[in-house]
């Protein structure tokens, strides 16, 4: 079978890891899915503090770095599509390239997703997977000091401020705080969130 043909492509979609919530679908990446990243990646104020603004080509080579970690390492983060529009709305999940301080669930949204509970809701469900299906002990999420956001949402997750962290090159001067918790404090912390 072609690996370009839609049956090829519909199959392997049964096999690949995919979790529901009550509004999300998350799934791998799909060339469909770039349109939305695209804008959400050409947002400067949207992506101040994972790097910055990119044009279309550079987007697209960050863009291919989340299915090409789902190929070597076997889990990366998800696209989350809202299962009521079918609308890309960013994307959530573990990511731990060489280097990184840590097992991170981390995210990134599309504007017109912000103030909806979508990034909590895809962070708890893809929290629960990296815990479950990749027997991490810990998550952690690197944060930029001034991402009150981000601090707001690792907060409402249970995840607690450990301090300054340093990324790997080429990003080593990027200030960033490291929280996190371990799966202990997960299990504890889980129970106060309904699903």
């Amino acid at each position: 079978m072609p690996t370009d043909s839609p049956d090829f492509r519909q199959r392997l979609q049964t096999l690949l890891p995919r979790i529901e919530t009550p509004r999300l679908l998350l799934r791998l990446p799909r060339s469909e899915d770039f349109e939305r990243y695209t804008q959400l990646h050409a947002d400067a104020e949207a992506v101040r503090f994972i790097g910055g603004a990119l044009l279309r080509a550079p987007a697209w080579r960050k863009f291919l770095q989340m299915p090409g970690a789902w190929m070597v390492q076997g889990y990366a983060m998800f696209s989350v599509i809202d299962k009521a529009s079918g609308l890309w709305l960013g994307q959530c999940g573990p990511w731990q390239p060489e280097g990184w301080p840590g097992t991170e669930v981390g995210w990134a949204f599309h504007r017109d997703a912000w103030g909806k509970g979508f990034a909590f809701e895809g962070a708890v469900a893809t929290i629960d997977w990296a815990f479950a299906e990749l027997g991490w002990n810990e998550v952690i999420h690197s944060i930029n000091p001034d991402n009150l956001a981000s601090q707001a949402l690792a907060r409402r997750l249970g995840s607690v401020n450990r301090g300054p962290g340093r990324l790997p090159p080429p990003h080593e001067d990027v200030a960033i705080e490291i929280w996190g918790q371990s799966r202990a404090q997960w299990l504890g912390n889980r129970g106060r969130f309904a699903g």
